[in-house]
């Protein structure tokens, strides 16, 4: 089962999931106990770093 990152839409905590991509139901922000989650694109698929590129993959950011 893939993680997926969701983030609050009224706090904007965020929080990760393990989950099966076809799940229907709705989590609960841990901090505010709200329902209003926004499913967020994953590091893991799109690539996280910082501005310099230091922490990207290929040692290259494409964002930059």
């Amino acid at each position: 089962m893939p993680i997926f990152e969701y983030k609050c839409k009224k706090c904007g905590h965020k929080m990760d999931f393990l989950e099966k991509s076809s799940r229907k139901g709705q989590h609960l922000c841990e901090k505010c106990g709200s329902s209003e989650m926004q499913k967020q694109f994953s590091g893991f698929s799109v690539g996280k770093c910082d501005a310099s590129g230091n922490s990207c993959p290929t040692g290259t950011c494409p964002f930059s």
